[in-house]
């Protein structure tokens, strides 16, 4: 955590005096992160990768004004997975802004051993049956065994892989070529895990 943080909300507070010290106390509680250093303070071991870095035009009085567009998607591969856009005149300016939306969607994911058959009980797959769905794409999940690996398209491995899930097969509908709204589609299947079902 940067020395120079300085806490705007009460939360952020919590956490740099040290009464919240785990990342599940703030799911438990139900409170909304609006700081992105809590992330930071609480899962240290966050680690990004980009999914997709579009170059967006747009036409202004002086002429065209290029800037860019990037998706990425953070997580600890322990459990945790967030993802965020963020547009900026340069390269730079957009991967910080789709940095800090990240963290600040970060979520906890209900791993476990839910694949019929497979008695393990390591959290290497989801629990449950999981639906998401993303602009036109629409994604299922189904827990897998183990040794199974990621049977999903390679946006869909991104955001896996990050979230620590190891096994899973997938079925998916719609425009699958459009990577963020496909990344966006298993991000909400795995928020949605704990309510859906077939």
């Amino acid at each position: 955590m940067s020395e120079e943080w300085v806490p705007r909300t009460k939360l952020g507070r919590m956490v740099q005096e040290g009464e919240i010290t785990s990342i599940d106390d703030i799911f438990k509680l139900g409170i909304p992160i609006k700081e992105p250093e809590i992330v930071d303070a609480l899962l240290p071991d966050l680690k990004e990768d980009l999914i997709s870095v579009d170059m967006v035009q747009r036409q202004t009085d002086a002429g065209e004004l290029t800037s860019f567009r990037v998706c990425v998607v953070v997580g600890n591969m322990d459990g945790y997975v967030g993802i965020g856009i963020g547009k900026g005149r340069n390269f730079r300016e957009a991967i910080r802004a789709a940095l800090r939306e990240a963290k600040l969607s970060i979520i906890p994911v209900l791993r476990g051993c839910g694949a019929w058959g497979c008695m393990c009980n390591l959290p290497h797959s989801l629990r449950f049956k999981a639906y998401g769905k993303a602009g036109s794409v629409r994604v299922y999940l189904f827990p897998a065994p183990r040794g199974s690996g990621l049977v999903i398209g390679e946006t869909g491995k991104k955001v896996l892989t990050m979230a620590g899930v190891e096994d899973i097969k997938s079925f998916a509908k719609g425009s699958k070529s459009t990577r963020i709204n496909f990344a966006y589609a298993v991000y909400d299947a795995l928020k949605n895990q704990h309510a859906f079902q077939f």
